[in-house]
């Protein structure tokens, strides 16, 4: 079934040069062809698609393994790159796609790579499966509902050049902004990721139980270890509570308890700096994966290229679809090597097209879901990630701004998803 769905009337609004595309646009031909690959892609994921996992999962735990062997001899560039490599693919890879449910239908080990198992429900569970400065249950929260189905609207809880208002409307020597994104970059996990995915979660559990927010909070404002220290705190719960849930247990354990067994073989090897020699590469390392996962993850939604959106839209929709693209992009792509060295994050906008799928499925996509935009008309970017870096900090120091979609069009859009969507339980 195709419903037409082309803006033949007159138009609106006199567009943009760089917004014609919209005027001529089929969203509901687009939907199809996007939704059709989608279902292809789902039917055929299986034993592969795992034992590409496994191998991912692989070459994380033997970077790992190499930096935790290197960590006690002294301070080293094979240690810090072995133990941050480890953190960022272990996040950006095998937790994103799992609790994403990339591999809950897919056979063998459907139980070990299940959502609603890894890394949730305890503490214990947290540390075998992915332990990090975020809480899987809140990172759950806030990326995989907020920010997925809100991307780039005002409910984005990601939405870099909301959340950077501060520095982009800095006063003083520009050299300033250019220092706060460097000291982000080097501290966002904790400092940002940390308490806003947490805000998330508290929020949510909010909403459930009916609860109202006190007076004066906004939803909407990021929550950063900063806010900690303001008068009010977050304004629903304390920083104690933060501290001890959710950021406490993997300061303490993975920076004083896990090179522990070096302070005791340090006195059998007659070395008594192993124990700060790996105190020092870890917290390093943590300053390196901040960096690259920075590098990785921040860049995917933000440059004066991206769009953003005024109102939600319905999952899935013809809307839904083209803001996926449009307010996303891809990286250098080709081969696991590459794909690893970039967290799988590289394949942004198929990500975001069907987040349950597999990595594996994201590599085969890639290609199809680019002649599929071409053939519509539709903007794909794929750019090299420093390039997306660039414009990602002229976003964040207020050099440039995003582009925002027609109002017009995003309005007509959404009217259309709302026609054919009657239309659908008509025919059905």
């Amino acid at each position: 079934m195709c419903i037409q769905s082309k803006i033949n009337e007159p138009k609106l609004v006199e567009l943009k040069k760089e917004d014609t595309w919209i005027g001529d646009l089929d969203i509901a031909a687009f939907r199809e062809d996007i939704k059709k690959l989608g279902d292809e892609l789902e039917k055929n994921q299986g034993v592969e698609d795992v034992r590409h996992l496994n191998k991912m999962v692989m070459w994380s735990n033997t970077c790992g393994l190499v930096g935790f062997l290197a960590m006690g001899f002294s301070v080293n560039l094979l240690a810090i790159v072995g133990l941050s490599t480890f953190t960022f693919s272990r996040w950006t890879m095998i937790a994103h796609h799992v609790c994403h449910g990339g591999y809950d239908k897919v056979h063998p080990n459907k139980g070990r790579w299940n959502r609603f198992k890894f890394a949730v429900g305890s503490l214990w569970t947290r540390y075998c499966d992915w332990f990090d400065w975020m809480m899987p249950e809140a990172w759950n929260v806030e990326h995989n509902n907020r920010h997925h189905y809100n991307l780039s609207e005002k409910e984005d809880p990601d939405l870099v050049e909301e959340n950077l208002s501060d520095i982009r409307n800095m006063g003083g020597p520009q050299f300033l902004r250019y220092i706060q994104v460097f000291l982000a970059m080097c501290t966002w996990k904790w400092f940002y990721y940390a308490p806003n995915t947490y805000k998330e979660l508290k929020l949510a559990k909010m909403r459930r139980e009916g609860k109202k927010l006190p007076k004066g909070i906004d939803p909407a404002a990021a929550v950063t270890f900063k806010t900690f220290f303001s008068k009010t705190g977050p304004g629903f719960y304390s920083a104690w509570e933060f501290l001890s849930v959710a950021f406490g247990p993997y300061l303490v354990a993975h920076f004083f308890i896990l090179p522990l067994p070096l302070l005791f073989a340090g006195q059998f090897l007659g070395r008594d700096d192993m124990y700060m020699n790996a105190v020092k590469n870890l917290f390093l390392a943590e300053v390196l994966t901040n960096i690259h996962g920075f590098v990785a993850v921040v860049t995917n939604h933000a440059g004066d290229d991206m769009y953003r959106f005024r109102d939600g839209c319905r999952p899935f929709s013809g809307s839904f679809f083209l803001r996926q693209v449009i307010a996303s992009v891809d990286f250098a792509y080709g081969s696991d090597l590459v794909d690893f060295s970039q967290g799988f994050l590289n394949y942004q906008i198929e990500h975001h097209l069907w987040p349950n799928l597999s990595m594996r499925s994201y590599q085969k996509a890639a290609p199809i879901v680019r002649s599929i935009c071409d053939k519509h008309g539709v903007p794909y970017i794929k750019e090299n990630v420093f390039i997306r870096l660039k414009k990602t900090v002229d976003i964040m120091v207020g050099n440039s701004s995003m582009r925002w979609f027609p109002e017009e069009y995003e309005k007509k859009f959404l009217e259309m998803d709302s026609t054919i969507e009657k239309a659908k339980k008509q025919l059905s």
